[in-house]
């Protein structure tokens, strides 16, 4: 659909399954979205920063009422935690994990093996060396950050972001990736059977982006990702769960609730798991007006959350950050407003006031069908 229309539909969708009246914030539900979460059998949470947590109480406690469930934004990402050959820093980490104990919730890790986020050493390292070194330097960040967190951290990224179908390969594989041009696609297979001997019990994710759009450039995306798939099942790869992140652009791209339905349901027809590991809405292109943003906002995020958590498969929802305060939205270049505003894609806004996203949110959580939390068949089988 054209922008316009796809909006009109998610305001008329947003009729069908009502939203609370909060938008005004008369009869705001005061329940927190990890409570209406749970009643679905489902998680809620977000992506943070240890120095937000350590420095920034109000962003703390909102996390700490909202959340049952959190993930580093950066700070296990090996450019962060591994800056020489061996040397390995996860005090950011620990304190986002200790935090996640302290307030008894579950800890997603993020991401074991990217093509992006490395320290400058390690792509030189990985040309140089031989077949076996170049599996040796894959595994032995595996090695250090799995058993550090082995019963804290209850599911990871093993591979993130491994597609492109842009860069012009048929098979839609991402070909400007370190481990792509080093191992071929078996790097993949090597991670995910190495996570699982590490640290058998944490459930094993395979990430990415642009899966969410009515659009040919994410009907590339999810068609890579359905065959990618298919191949990994036939080579009995242990992928439990697809991650889609969800970063969705409605003022560019449209959505379309029977597409999206069916790629779901493709996924959760192969045995896994899903969860939007990565929610937010970029709002540049929008109405100039913040309140009339806002609505349209939350009515685009209430017609993809309802189409997410119609498949029992879906058992969590993670925004990339909580409060428009911290939104990696409001720095990168092709989402930030030129006149130097805030993007407002997050549930709660620059002073952690309750957003109409946020009611949006909650709706969807109220509305959906209980949650199957299942073992991947992929795992069983393998």
């Amino acid at each position: 659909m054209r922008r316009r229309e796809f909006l009109a539909g998610a305001l008329a969708l947003s009729g069908c399954a009502p939203m609370p009246q909060s938008y005004a914030r008369d009869g705001a539900s005061t329940e927190s979205l990890a409570t209406r979460a749970r009643r679905s059998g489902r998680w809620f949470g977000a992506a943070v920063k240890s120095r937000q947590l350590r420095e920034d109480p109000d962003f703390t406690a909102a996390v700490a009422q909202q959340c049952d469930i959190v993930v580093q934004e950066y700070e296990l990402k090996r450019k962060t935690t591994e800056p020489k050959p061996g040397q390995f820093d996860f005090s950011g980490a620990d304190q986002i994990i200790d935090f996640a104990q302290q307030h008894k919730m579950r800890a997603r890790g993020h991401a074991l093996v990217w093509y992006a986020a490395n320290p400058d050493w390690l792509e030189p390292a990985l040309q140089a060396a031989s077949h076996d070194r170049r599996e040796k330097l894959m595994f032995d960040y595996i090695d250090a950050a799995m058993p550090r967190y082995a019963g804290k951290i209850a599911e990871w990224d093993v591979v993130n972001e491994p597609l492109e179908p842009n860069e012009g390969r048929a098979d839609g594989m991402r070909q400007d990736s370190m481990w792509m041009r080093a191992m071929g696609e078996e790097y993949i297979d090597l991670a995910f059977h190495h996570a699982r001997e590490t640290d058998p019990g944490a459930m094993r994710f395979l990430t990415d982006f642009g899966l969410e759009h009515d659009s040919p450039r994410c009907e590339r995306r999810r068609t890579a990702m359905l065959k990618l798939l298919d191949r990994l099942e036939a080579r009995k790869v242990p992928v439990d769960a697809v991650g889609i992140q969800g970063h969705l652009k409605p003022f560019r791209e449209g959505f379309n609730q029977d597409i999206f339905a069916r790629f779901l349901k493709d996924l959760s027809d192969r045995g896994l798991s899903l969860s939007i590991t990565e929610f937010d809405i970029a709002d540049r292109g929008g109405p100039p007006n913040p309140d009339k943003r806002d609505r349209e906002i939350a009515s685009v995020a209430k017609a993809f959350l309802d189409v997410a958590f119609d498949n029992p498969a879906t058992q969590a929802l993670l925004c990339w950050g909580l409060s428009d305060r911290y939104s990696w939205l409001s720095n990168y270049p092709d989402y930030k407003w030129p006149d130097g505003q805030k993007s407002r894609g997050l549930p709660l806004d620059d002073k952690m006031r309750r957003k109409p996203l946020w009611d949006a949110i909650g709706a969807a959580f109220d509305a959906a069908p209980a949650a199957r939390r299942q073992a991947s068949l992929r795992s069983h089988n393998a």
